[in-house]
């Protein structure tokens, strides 16, 4: 039977809407805090935690966002979100043997995603019993024993895709790696390939670097903010601090988003005591632009083109000393920028000339400028050229290498960053292979292997036949889901390193492994001790993490652990110490200073205060490129409006979810109460499909070849976004991203550019 559905806290009231004119965070984030920590039974060792949490020393990282620490020795540098995300970690609830047997995997397929996970924490590695249709307990060592043996048994190691989410540690990071390509492979998708692997290619291809340059003290010296496709309240809740301490200083700030959310107006943040109790709250920011869903390319050449006009008549409006000595390209995007009529900036961007020129007016004038951008930006077609727009706009005025400018993208997941510079990567370079050869004694293989578009439709190929996941929750995170989830089911073997029950363990191969590991907030005892692990935040901060709770079971390993069992059971005659390097982490550290830039000395820096930061070169001016300077790109500008008759989709989290984790059917900062299932639309919109609000539509997507797929009985919210633009929330509208919507610049899934037709819902209308 199904859990009762008085579990989600709100299942009980009905769906509601109302307008939200509070500040981001303030009262409402302490209310809400307190209310998880109630239900989840933590209200003593929630505050532990709270107090323990991003603090240097004998604290553990945030298992949520990828915000870099306080660089002040903030006592509290917490946010409503990463307690949410703690306290789901640390729930007193069980999922064991007897769990399982109570409970078919085909009824579990029938609860939903969050009574999966609510049901609490694994305590013991699990194997699919198809007799029984049941997942029984099975020992560690068989369960190594079951991967390795089937991987051996693979006619060729491209048969196998080794998943990363970004929770997963650095020393783990490249002890995945290292065992994947020791067997044989570069199929290391990750999380990256859907959310920032645009950011990647274009940094790579302007400045020779994959990273943003700027640190979060360049945040604090910086005279103007330009703040791209992020929902900053939600998606990185601690920002708000450096916007109310920005707008305070007399940073301008510019919001760049087809929404206005709850962090573009105003903020109480928490620990700013007086101000709570004083409900005095810190304007976020200085002006607004909603650019229509795919638009941000349009408006970046649209400032790009009037600061290059503004320079006819005042040569200081650029910095032609830096662009004469550090870039190249510069006249080709200058004619470029000329030749790109006002007009088509006008149509694309969704923008006024007079917006546009409001925002450049903001760039010429500061000194010092910052860009920040997140999925917004980059879960497009162009991508990757909006991006490199943003550095061009940048460049323009010598805003790089110097404090308080430069580019800066915020990154989703804790260690998403991490997971990349240590080795998950299935493009690699030459240069990194050649180290991991020489050090670690292996011959790793040379050709690119499968991303997670790739690796879905090799599954569904037959090409890939075990599918590991370190974390995450895969079946339902990637795109298409019903194609994803076919893929997953065609495999030999399924594994998946987990804390909680999620859909992926319901959606299994012909024989199937859950693996539970320690949280973030646990111990990590080994030979040596107890373990701390490393981090690296979005702007290349490395530091330590350590756990400060007893295991939610004596069963769990680490995921060190882990990775060295299944190496061991897989490669019997490998050369590499897998215990040694579990038995102390030290040993692992030691080894990737050999192996990767910017980590020598890693285990002595790593214990400094703060950690230390990876050296970007391009922040020193020093450029990898062909030419050796930063590049301006020449891409034409893309036509970013929908057909008739159809609307620009993007997914987005609502405010109560991290990810796929779904806390509850309510997001406070759209007004939103107990709804999951609807669609933002524009009002002009609505009426011309004759749709009202809270009515029942069908969104039906028109994927790029030509197929459809329907979400149906979704409720229409008339909302303040552009003509022609809707929204909607991930993972339930993964469903409409087909298996060829992915972009050929990034193969990124095209998460914000859907292409959708909306109508009032009919029980006739079927999609192919």
């Amino acid at each position: 039977m199904k859990p009762a559905r008085g579990h989600r806290p709100d299942a009980r009231r009905k769906p509601r809407r109302h307008d939200y004119d509070h500040p981001a965070a303030g009262w409402g984030a302490a209310g809400s805090v307190t209310r998880v920590l109630a239900r989840e039974g933590a209200l003593l060792d929630g505050p532990r935690a709270i107090f323990k949490m991003n603090h240097e020393g004998e604290g553990f990282d945030c298992p949520g966002c990828a915000w870099p620490d306080d660089i002040k020795g903030l006592k509290l540098d917490i946010c409503e979100n990463g307690i949410k995300h703690v306290t789901w970690e640390m729930t007193r609830k069980r999922v064991g043997a007897e769990f399982f047997a109570a409970h078919t995997v085909s009824e579990l397929a029938g609860w939903s995603d969050f009574d999966l996970e609510d049901q609490g924490r694994l305590t013991g590695p699990m194997t699919y019993d198809p007799d029984s249709d049941r997942y029984v307990p099975i020992t560690w060592q068989a369960a190594f024993d079951m991967i390795g043996g089937t991987l051996r048994g693979l006619d060729s190691p491209h048969q196998a895709a080794f998943y990363t989410s970004g929770r997963l540690g650095n020393e783990a990071t490249f002890l995945y790696q290292l065992m994947a390509r020791e067997f044989g492979t570069n199929n290391l998708p990750d999380c990256s390939n859907m959310c920032h692997e645009a950011s990647g290619r274009a940094l790579y291809a302007s400045l020779g670097t994959g990273k943003g340059t700027a640190d979060l003290a360049d945040w604090e010296a910086t005279d103007a903010l330009f703040i791209m496709g992020v929902n900053a309240a939600s998606n990185a809740p601690r920002m708000l601090t450096a916007l109310a301490e920005a707008y305070r200083r007399g940073t301008r700030i510019v919001h760049i988003n087809p929404l206005i959310e709850a962090a573009a107006t105003r903020t109480i943040v928490p620990h700013e005591l007086t101000r709570m109790a004083t409900f005095h709250s810190t304007p976020t920011s200085t002006l607004n632009l909603q650019v229509r869903g795919g638009g941000d390319m349009a408006l970046m050449r649209g400032i790009a083109k009037a600061v290059l006009e503004e320079a006819r008549g005042d040569p200081k409006a650029l910095d032609r000393r830096f662009i004469e000595r550090y870039t190249h390209g510069f006249d080709a995007y200058r004619e470029l920028c000329e030749a790109t009529p006002w007009e088509e900036l006008e149509r694309q961007s969704g923008l006024r000339r007079a917006d546009i020129l409001a925002a450049a007016k903001v760039y010429s004038e500061s000194a010092r400028t910052l860009m920040s951008w997140c999925l917004g930006v980059s879960q497009h077609e162009h991508g990757v050229d909006t991006v490199r727009e943003i550095v061009n706009v940048l460049l323009l005025r010598g805003n790089l290498g110097r404090e308080g400018a430069g580019p800066s993208p915020v990154r989703g997941h804790s260690n998403v960053q991490g997971n990349r510079t240590c080795g998950i990567n299935h493009r690699p370079e030459g240069p990194f292979l050649d180290r991991l050869a020489q050090v670690c004694g292996i011959e790793p293989p040379r050709e690119d292997g499968l991303d997670t578009v790739g690796t879905v439709a090799a599954m569904h190929e037959g090409r890939v036949k075990v599918f590991v996941g370190m974390g995450g929750n895969f079946a339902l995170a990637a795109p298409d889901t019903a194609y994803t989830q076919e893929g997953l089911r065609r495999c030999a073997l399924t594994v998946h390193v987990s804390t909680k029950l999620n859909r992926s363990h319901v959606v299994h191969g012909e024989r199937a492994l859950i693996l539970p590991c320690l949280g973030r907030t646990e111990k990590d005892h080994q030979r040596a001790g107890v373990q701390a692990t490393s981090v690296e935040d979005s702007m290349s901060m490395v530091h330590l993490s350590i756990g400060m709770k007893r295991p939610a079971s004596p069963h769990l390993l680490s995921e060190p652990a882990i990775i060295a069992g299944m190496a061991r059971a897989t490669l019997p005659d490998s050369p590499t110490p897998w215990d040694d390097y579990t038995g102390d982490y030290d040993r692992i550290r030691d080894t990737m200073a050999e192996v990767l830039d910017g980590f020598e000395d890693f285990n002595r820096r790593v214990r400094l205060p703060l950690g230390f930061r990876i050296r970007q070169p391009a922040r020193e001016l020093v450029f990898l490129t062909p030419s050796g300077r930063a590049e301006f790109s020449t891409a034409p500008l893309p036509d970013v409006i929908p057909p008739e008759g159809t609307l620009l989709l993007q997914t987005m989290r609502s405010h109560d979810q991290w990810n796929t984790t779904i806390y509850s059917d309510s997001d406070r900062y759209r007004g939103i109460e107990n709804l999951r299932t609807l669609v933002f639309m524009n009002a002009d919109d609505m009426r011309a499909r004759h749709i009202v609000s809270g009515g029942l539509v069908d969104v039906v997507s028109v994927a790029k070849d030509g197929s459809s797929r329907a979400l149906r009985e979704y409720r229409a919210v008339p909302y303040d976004i552009p003509a022609g633009c809707a929204a909607g929330y991930m993972p339930e509208m993964n469903a409409l991203i087909g298996a060829a919507d992915y972009s050929q610049e990034s193969a990124q899934p095209l998460m914000k550019s859907l292409k959708v037709r909306i109508t009032p819902h009919t029980e006739t209308t079927t999609a192919r």
